[in-house]
């Protein structure tokens, strides 16, 4: 990662934005990321919970929330600032070194290869279909929701790493070799979501069954749509 041009582009971009949304009233939507946890502990985990970036990337994540709400207090637009936990579904890369777990372990398990897990597959996320994240973004920009503090766009489920590998496994319907590595440091171990503040905002925001989300990005997959295949899944958790 490159901290100065990740600054410019996270950091620079979101205040003009937010520039243009006061100077023309408009609602403002932010993307921001459970990244702004950094390596809490604590489950599930809450929007009143300390933040503790542990990357430049996650610093400028809880920088531009927090101007984001601060612009909303001061000019008077609507802002929701949604933190996003672990996100997959169609369209996803598996190719690059930031890749998430999921497409990953769907690219290797169609191209044959082993699925590599750091550590004994014991750590356990919260997963959103993109699907389920897309229709509360537009339903809070339709409806110009906000929210004076960030929002955890996430449902409270949690999979293991292992079991995630199972699941994979049932729905392709062939035996996936699974190839353990040693945990990375920094790794978080666990991450669930407390939804609370997001049901009392917009309670008819409800997610994929993992089963579901997980075959129809397997479809996709299936189809050819991945960009290009990796010498081993990397899993990114």
């Amino acid at each position: 990662m490159d901290p100065v041009s990740s600054h410019e582009v996270n950091m620079n971009g979101t205040v003009g934005i937010l520039e243009a949304c006061r100077n023309f009233h408009k609602a403002f939507i932010f993307a921001s990321s459970s990244a702004v946890y950094g390596q809490t502990q604590k489950l599930p985990i809450n929007e009143d919970d300390a933040a503790a970036p542990a990357s430049p990337y996650a610093a400028n994540k809880l920088a531009a929330e927090s101007y984001a709400l601060a612009y909303a207090s001061t000019y008077h637009f609507p802002v929701a600032a949604f933190r996003f936990f672990n996100v997959y579904g169609p369209l996803q890369t598996p190719d690059h070194p930031y890749a998430a777990v999921i497409p990953s372990f769907i690219d290797a398990a169609l191209h044959g290869r082993p699925l590599v897990i750091y550590g004994d597959g014991s750590q356990s996320r919260d997963f959103t279909y993109v699907g389920s994240l897309v229709k509360v973004l537009a339903d809070a920009a339709l409806k110009k929701v906000a929210s004076p503090s960030p929002v955890n766009l996430a449902f409270g489920n949690r999979t293991t790493i292992i079991d995630l590998a199972k699941k994979i496994e049932s729905i392709i319907g062939r035996s996936i070799d699974l190839q353990f590595s040693g945990p990375r440091p920094g790794d978080v171990q666990n991450s669930q979501a407390d939804n609370s503040r997001l049901r009392a905002l917009m309670p008819e925001a409800r997610d994929s069954a993992l089963d579901d989300g997980l075959r129809a990005t397997i479809d996709w997959f299936s189809l050819g749509n991945s960009v290009r295949s990796l010498p081993t899944a990397v899993a990114r958790v």
